[in-house]
């Protein structure tokens, strides 16, 4: 008996030692610096569109992308189209479609009964319309799909248009309206899209007072016949279904359509960009919003890999990127800076960057910005620059398909846009392609877009402040642009017409 718990005392010594021996030797294989760690090459590829892809008989284009995981199904539909549509006069009229469609009843339940309804399936319901898209969104328990597609089917074919509803909403975007100029975020948002396409460009025809209130319950139901058919559909479902059965389903969802309604408009690409100089807003707020807006590139542009990858090293990296690096970190003049390079669906979309800074200091870090866009095409960027920003995107690929709801909304996506027709293979080849860029295709297109001579410097803040400047470092804003500088004056909230001063 003695002899036997002896052995069992030993035993967990024994088992200890070859652990700190097993420990020593796997520890022994760990370098010291993080930076010494190497990893095995990724492996991934992403979804095949095709597998995915259904052409149903009753007029949309459907992806179905089932998951067991949960009792879940999540439905969207995304509609051709938005703002763009919406007659002059009528501004903000796909707003309140987008958002009545949904939220103001059907013709079998009023609005609060079918809230009701969907609260006792806890389910979700919603729709939206903004510029160049709508949506409609189903996600119910899959026990409840059967009564969630007709209550959808109603949504789409036989909304009420209630009239209270109507009036509470417009009153709502009024209120929302009045707002506008409480927020230096919102003036430097909504006058840098007029300074990158143009004063009359469809995009930057916003609602005033006089057009929400010339919204009638017809121009709604109107809006929604021409444009809610399924020739305009394109279907993103995932969730716990038989992909033969949901096929079936959604076949009967979209048979027999009660209007016919018209054919997709292409969206308008017919921008003016303003000329190149500096432009202030005076807002009396501590800290000026600075916006750097340079020509930029559709996405389908040959540019665009060697683009986003100087973007990446620019300002688009975050903490290592130069801008960060030189106006955060070196200066402390922001707590952010960024650049943005984001290739144009319909048309071309500016490079953009930007920072907040106190008033004082706003036009030094605007000469930084534009100093570090200048030794961006005057130098190639280093290896480990390119190797870290080109790792940004390769590494963090498989994001983009990492639920089976990610899946379905890119793919689908792809579709509404007509990126699966023109290049089917994007997906597949997105990481060779960013590998392919090298330091010299980088300083080439720095060359070609950052060009100082054609920035468009928009500020938002305290004019006499800015103009003050930092003593350290006597910058003025004109001087950064060739001279020149602009006053854009403050829009009156309700009539968007500017404010004398």
């Amino acid at each position: 008996m003695t002899y036997c718990n002896m052995t069992s005392a030993l035993r967990p010594i024994g088992l200890a030692a070859l652990l700190l021996t097993a420990l020593a030797t796997f520890a022994a294989d760990i370098p010291d610096r993080p930076e010494k760690l190497t990893f095995p090459p990724l492996t991934y590829e992403p979804p095949n569109a095709a597998d995915f892809r259904v052409a149903l008989k009753s007029g949309p284009v459907a992806y179905l992308v089932p998951d067991r995981e949960l009792p879940l199904i999540n439905l969207v539909i995304t509609v051709r189209t938005g703002d763009y549509v919406v007659p002059a006069g009528k501004e903000g009229l796909g707003e309140l479609v987008g958002y009545l469609l949904s939220k103001g009843g059907i013709k079998s339940k009023s609005a609060e009964e079918l809230d009701e309804r969907l609260a006792f399936l806890a389910a979700n319901l919603n729709s939206q319309i903004g510029d160049t898209s709508g949506s409609v969104s189903l996600n119910l328990l899959s026990k409840d799909l059967d009564e969630g597609l007709a209550l959808l089917r109603e949504v789409l074919t036989e909304p009420r248009w209630q009239d209270d509803k109507l009036k509470l909403r417009k009153q709502q975007t009024l209120q929302s309206m009045a707002q506008r100029n409480d927020d230096s975020a919102g003036i430097e948002f909504r006058e840098r899209r007029v300074l990158a396409y143009g004063e009359k460009f469809w995009l930057n025809q916003l609602p005033t007072k006089a057009s929400v209130e010339g919204i009638t319950r017809d121009d709604l139901a109107a809006f929604h016949r021409d444009w809610f058919h399924p020739a305009n559909f394109i279907v993103a479902v995932n969730g716990d279904f038989d992909r033969d059965a949901m096929v079936k389903k959604l076949e009967a969802l979209f048979a027999k359509w009660p209007f016919k309604g018209k054919p997709a408009r292409p969206v308008p690409g017919d921008y003016a960009m303003a000329k190149p100089g500096a432009y202030l807003t005076d807002k009396d707020v501590p800290q000026g919003r600075v916006s750097i807006l340079l020509p930029g590139i559709r996405r389908d542009d040959p540019d665009y890999f060697p683009l986003i990858v100087m973007n990446d090293i620019l300002g688009g990296g975050g903490f290592t990127s130069r801008l960060v690096n030189r106006v955060r970190s070196d200066e402390g003049l922001a707590y952010s800076a960024f650049s943005v390079v984001q290739g144009g669906v319909y048309y071309p979309q500016p490079l953009i960057a930007g920072f907040q800074s106190k008033s004082r200091t706003v036009a030094y870090a605007a000469s930084l910005v534009l100093d570090e866009m200048q030794k961006m095409a005057a130098a190639p960027v280093t290896a480990e620059e390119l190797n870290t920003a080109k790792k940004s995107y390769i590494e963090t690929f498989p994001r983009n398909f990492a639920t089976k709801q990610q899946v379905a909304g890119t793919l689908a996506g792809d579709e509404f846009t007509g990126r699966y027709q023109s290049d089917p293979g994007y997906f597949k080849t997105f990481r060779a392609k960013v590998d392919a860029v090298t330091a010299a295709d980088v300083q080439r297109v720095a060359k070609k877009y950052l060009k100082p001579g054609e920035v468009v410097l928009q500020v938002v803040g305290d004019k006499r402040e800015i103009s003050l400047g930092y003593p350290s470092h006597p910058v003025k804003l004109e001087e950064l642009t060739g001279g020149k500088l602009t006053e854009l004056p403050l829009r009156d909230p309700m009539t968007l017409k500017p404010v004398k001063q």
